[in-house]
């Protein structure tokens, strides 16, 4: 499966983006889906992730209650809500597919994942 992440932007603290990432080829509903996020100078790290059946989503702590992960399997896409966003936040995310994962199961180690979207900017201003 390829992926396709957008929606990045440049914010101002407290503000919201909504980043989208769009599968083609493979069969979209036989993956579970994360973001992950790579600030400047840091190592990747786990945000979000949803299951293949929608029924399991799993936060990063430093997001939990912030951020809201979400998919539509007709549209091929997982959305990434990010609300209330801090300068901590900035770094470029990604969306990947783990195809090991089974039905209500997550992962969030980046080893899991097979296929990996090309990464959106999301810049966060004070």
């Amino acid at each position: 499966v390829q992926l396709q992440a957008s929606g990045g932007g440049s914010v101002q603290t407290g503000g919201s983006l909504r980043l989208s990432c769009v599968a083609s080829g493979g069969t979209f509903g036989a993956y579970a889906v994360g973001w992950f996020r790579q600030a400047p100078g840091k190592e990747r790290e786990f945000v979000a992730v949803i299951s293949r059946s929608t029924v399991t989503t799993y936060y990063a702590d430093s997001v939990k209650g912030r951020f809201t992960i979400s998919r539509d399997n007709a549209k091929k896409t997982v959305y990434l809500q990010m609300n209330s966003l801090e300068p901590e936040d900035t770094a470029v995310y990604y969306c990947a597919a783990d195809s090991k994962a089974w039905l209500n199961v997550v992962h969030t180690r980046s080893s899991d994942y097979d296929s990996w979207g090309q990464g959106t900017l999301v810049t966060v201003s004070s």
